[in-house]
Order: C-alpha cells, then structure tokens, then sequence
C-alpha cells in the first residue's frame, strides 16, 4: 500500500532518554509524500499528541522512535446492537 496524503498512519514518538516516557505510537495524517511510487516513502505527517499537534517532514518508515508505519490490522468483530 502506498502513502498518500490524508492517510492515517502511526508515528512513533521517542519518549525520554530515561524512560519517564515510553516511545509510543501516535496517530498521525499524511500531509505530503516524498515518493508516491515508493511504499516506505518518507512523508510529511501532522502528528496529534495528548497535548497537541506536531509536524514533521521527511519522516522515514519504520518502527523505532521518529519513523511512521502503518496500524495493525485489527480483525473485525461483529457488532452487537443493545437493545433495551
């Protein structure tokens, strides 16, 4: 799947040298893609933090703190109405 802008993906925040903060993923939108034809493009991405947003260019893919990647899949389950 290729990047493309308005995408949600996750971008991995570095958290703190002494671990206070854990890296964690955020959620983040694709605002410009370095190289559409590219899978692990670098992008632009608006990153959306507890306490605000952010935004970064020239993010690279991966997995490790200052990378984007894509979310799990997460299988679907059926929804159940409560009907009361």
């Amino acid at each position: 799947m290729n990047p493309t802008i308005g995408r949600i993906v996750y971008y991995v925040a570095y958290g703190t040298p002494n671990g206070e903060h854990p890296s964690t993923d955020r959620a983040a939108i694709i605002t410009e893609v370095d190289n559409p034809d590219d899978e692990q493009s670098a992008v632009g991405l608006s990153v959306l933090n507890p306490t605000g947003m952010f935004f970064n260019q020239h993010v690279p893919f991966g997995t490790t703190g200052g990378h984007w990647h894509w979310p799990e899949r997460v299988e679907d389950k059926p929804f159940e109405y409560d009907v009361r």
